[in-house]
């Protein structure tokens, strides 16, 4: 049984479910004038979801758990014996069997997985019926069970926004179960890191160079304060100093002294550049920024400026992050009472006077609040600085030199060919935690700030 077929019966089943309850209780309703708690759509859509959801839950469990059942049947074949032990060899094999059931087959497969390929199908068009059967019976016990339920007393409606509010609950919860997995799965593997390397020697180590990781002192050279300061000069200095003038001054153009439909053209436009995905920004800084950027270097007598520098990387970066300080600042000088801004034009004031003196001044905290949100923005970011930047981890103020950041080292840490139990790889782990670490106080620090403010003129 395909999937869009029993997709289309449980629909089916529920809709007929939706139109059968609410015909019920549309007939009980007229016969008495008494009130009622909920209406003929309260019951219709409670047996409806009584009939769709645990079918669709099933479902998704199941999806997960057949392609394992179905693997552990075709290894117990007469003959899955030829099979070579678990390991890379038999996943390929097993992978290439699977494929040429589906008819995804493509090249020359191997013998074994043309033997093992009706096997496969076979086990497969089982799973699926069983699958569909026991999807459909929950769909009609389930349905029949919530039709027998309605009726004049039973009240449809608060067990229908019980149930919305146990699925917002959940949809909640993925977010924060998320966040835990990744916090434990980064623990874990950091902790394997720092039992090889002593945590002083990577957080205070100068000399990054994993390429040669002597084993009996890898610490040597998996010192991270070269990521670390180039992280901080490409997206906390060079990108800031990009991104605080020109967002801020465009936030307080459009707040002071555009007209309406200047605004209603420039901010979207403005805010188009937070929508472009990463990986153009890097093709842009890697193909036309960093050229000019190096061409412009030669010009004024600097040879030795490089074509992966610091600069043509911050640059851009600055560039993307432009809408994340606009925005907040904009939100934060239109959050300022207009009778401080009235007052000091009618104290004399001139328009720029007062916006030097009041409306800074007052909008302070969330600008610094939409600043610091860029920053972690910013030294999150991979995509430019993996097309831009350096592989070359170095210490200097010179934005015209080489530099490299944490997130590029992750990239290249982790798609090598070295083994996962190494320090190599493994301090991409470290790498991660350090970096989630700083963004997460950087967050903490910008939210708290930005609520104290919309506090104080609430």
């Amino acid at each position: 049984m395909s999937f869009l077929i029993l997709f289309f019966l449980i629909a089916g089943l529920g809709l007929i479910a939706w139109l059968a309850a609410r015909m019920r209780a549309t007939r009980f309703r007229r016969a008495s004038k008494a009130r009622f708690s909920s209406l003929p759509s309260h019951h219709g859509g409670f047996v409806a979801i009584a009939t769709v959801l645990p079918a669709a839950i099933f479902l998704v469990v199941w999806a997960s758990c057949a392609p394992g059942l179905v693997t552990d049947r075709v290894v117990h074949q007469p003959a899955a014996i030829h099979l070579p032990p678990p390991g890379f060899e038999r996943a390929a094999i097993l992978s290439e069997a699977r494929d040429l059931a589906r008819g995804n087959g493509f090249g020359t497969p191997s013998p074994l997985a043309v033997v093992l390929a009706p096997a496969y199908a076979a086990a497969q068009t089982r799973a699926n019926w069983i699958g569909g059967s026991v999807a459909l019976l929950l769909a009609i016990a389930f349905g029949l069970w919530a039709f027998t339920r309605v009726g004049p007393r039973f009240a449809a409606r608060t067990q229908i926004e019980r149930l919305i509010m146990a699925l917002l609950l959940a949809a909640a919860l993925v977010a924060i179960v998320t966040t835990m997995g990744i916090v434990v799965s980064l623990l874990f593997e950091s902790a394997r890191f720092f039992g090889m390397v002593p945590i002083g020697d990577f957080l205070l180590g100068t000399h990054w160079s994993p390429q040669v990781v002597d084993p009996r002192d890898p610490g040597a050279s998996l010192g991270a304060v070269p990521l670390f300061w180039g992280t901080f000069f490409i997206g906390a200095v060079i990108a800031m100093i990009v991104a605080i003038p020109l967002g801020l001054m465009s936030a307080i153009y459009l707040t002071q002294y555009a007209t309406p439909h200047v605004r209603r053209w420039v901010k979207p436009v403005i805010e188009v550049l937070a929508g472009v995905p990463t990986v153009v920004y890097g093709y842009f800084a890697a193909l036309t920024v960093a050229p000019l950027v190096r061409d412009a270097a030669v010009a004024i007598g600097v040879r030795w400026a490089s074509s992966e520098s610091a600069l043509a990387a911050g640059l851009v970066m600055g560039i993307m992050i432009i809408p994340f300080v606009s925005s907040m600042a904009d939100d934060s000088f239109t959050a300022v009472p207009p009778a401080m801004r009235d007052g000091s034009l009618a104290m004399g004031a001139t328009q720029s006077e007062t916006i030097r003196r009041v409306l800074l001044p007052a909008a302070l905290p969330g600008v610094v609040g939409g600043v610091l949100l860029a920053v972690s923005r910013a030294i999150g970011e991979t995509m430019i600085v993996v097309m831009a930047a350096s592989g070359v981890a170095t210490l200097t103020l010179n934005p015209l030199a080489p530099a490299t950041t944490v997130t590029k080292q992750i990239v290249d840490l982790l798609t090598g060919e070295a083994e996962f139990d190494s320090p190599k790889t493994l301090a991409a782990f470290a790498l991660g935690l350090t970096l989630f670490v700083i963004t997460f106080l950087l967050n903490i620090v910008a939210l708290t700030v930005v609520k104290r403010y919309r506090e104080a003129y609430d």
